[in-house]
């Protein structure tokens, strides 16, 4: 199963309290910071809704591995 590796560009001041929620439920809470997560349609549904604030890449097992030391 591929994993994607989500990570924080924008902000989150100033934006609705369900962008927060979402933002904060996929694991980020700093700027730059990312969340390596299974590509599935409820992670896509939620990178959806804050398209705008993150950046999304696709990583292969061996990198998350790599990632994680």
């Amino acid at each position: 199963m591929a994993k994607l590796k989500i990570t924080l560009v924008r902000s989150v001041i100033g934006r609705p309290e369900t962008q927060r929620r979402t933002v904060r439920s996929l694991g980020l809470r700093k700027l730059n910071s990312f969340s390596i997560l299974p590509d599935s349609p409820t992670i896509r549904g939620q990178i959806h809704k804050v398209e705008h604030l993150v950046k999304v890449e696709e990583v292969a097992e061996e990198a998350k591995v790599a990632l994680e030391k």
